[in-house]
């Protein structure tokens, strides 16, 4: 009999060092009769000797192009442009079923090759909860960038945030970093929309830790949001996970020259999509340039608004420790996928996106 294959690639982002399956959880797997593949990787948090230790195959970043078609290939964030047709299975976050820029050619090498697309978004149980996040990490992390900068905005000749950024070795530095910046000793009014969720509960964490002065909304403060409220704090940290149109949190229209907001931290991140609550930007922030500087229409008033689509990444340690302790007991049933509602979910939300795809390209047959 055939085993079941889990490969782990090889990230192809420069960025990211995280990885979704820990050496434990690779040996976990294999007691339980699956095969781990380990792509080698010099930039992942995890040296590749702790895989083969832990009896994984180590096989060159970039051979799951030629895996078995029956393999999951497991991954964290996009795929390379290659190649065209993709036939396995792909376990990945794609940011795709929200029809943001690329979307339809993602899919089509989904179609064409005959694989699958299980979004770790979109594992989901029968609440419509998230099962496998990393949302708890980039709260806990875009907060600390918003405190960083606020403080730096106060009294730093050049702010921290300047100088681009690389990842902390763990928790304890961030936490240094943040008292190192904050000479004043002063605490800033925040606001946290979405705090309910994992990743404003990161957020509060932080906060807490550092003195802020807290404010939370959740979903039902959103659907008549109080904008003078929100401009009466210093700094926005958005946690809100939107799946549809809702009103805008913030417009550009709504910076005043009295304006008390200055930092944005935009920790749900999602500016190519046509439900983004924050339209004041539309284009990721990078590790390079953190944050983006938005001028009011008479051009007295600015704020700051960070906007990183992967910031769990600037604490691997931390987040792919919590992430894999999620994602495993879901690992070792991908064998009994066909029965497994966590899976089917997944399954049902890459069906739905190819039927649109499928519909637009009729409608346009027609209209031609």
């Amino acid at each position: 009999m055939t085993k079941e294959i889990i490969w782990l690639r090889r990230e192809t982002r420069i960025t990211e060092r995280r990885t979704p399956l820990l050496p434990e959880g690779a040996r976990s797997l294999i007691k339980e009769g699956y095969e781990v593949l380990v792509e080698k990787s010099e930039k992942r948090i995890v040296p590749d000797q702790a895989y083969a230790d832990a009896g994984c195959r180590m096989v060159e970043g970039g051979s799951w192009i030629k895996a078995p078609k029956y393999a999951f290939i497991l991954g964290l964030k996009e795929l390379p442009s290659a190649p065209d047709h993709l036939r396995n299975s792909h376990i990945y976050f794609a940011h795709a079923y929200k029809e943001q820029a690329g979307w339809q050619g993602l899919l089509s090498r989904f179609m064409s090759g005959g694989g699958k697309l299980l979004d770790i978004e979109y594992m989901v149980d029968q609440n419509g909860g998230r099962v496998v996040a990393f949302g708890f990490w980039a709260g806990y992390m875009g907060a600390a960038l918003a405190l960083i900068h606020w403080y730096n905005q106060n009294c730093a000749p050049i702010p921290y945030l300047d100088k681009g950024l690389t990842p902390f070795n763990n928790a304890d530095a961030l936490k240094a970093q943040i008292n190192a910046a904050n000479t004043l000793g002063k605490k800033p009014k925040v606001l946290i929309i979405g705090a309910g969720g994992r990743c404003g509960q990161g957020a509060l964490r932080i906060l807490e830790e550092h003195g802020a002065e807290i404010t939370c909304w959740g979903r039902r403060m959103t659907h008549d949001i109080d904008r003078t409220a929100l401009l009466e704090h210093d700094i926005l940290i958005n946690c809100a996970f939107i799946i549809d149109d809702i009103p805008a949190f913030l417009r550009k229209e709504d910076l005043k020259q009295n304006a008390r907001l200055s930092v944005v931290a935009d920790v749900s991140c999602d500016p190519y999509s046509a439900f983004n609550p924050i339209p004041l930007y539309y284009e990721t922030t990078s590790w390079e340039k953190p944050y983006i500087t938005v001028n009011s229409p008479a051009g007295d008033k600015s704020i700051d608004i960070i906007a990183i689509d992967n910031l769990p990444s600037l604490l691997p340690q931390e987040a792919s420790q919590e992430f894999s302790s999620q994602l495993l007991p879901h690992l070792k049933t991908l064998n009994k996928m066909a029965i497994d509602p966590i899976w089917l979910s997944a399954q049902k939300s890459f069906d739905d996106a190819i039927s649109r795809i499928k519909q637009t390209s009729l409608e346009e047959i027609q209209v031609a």
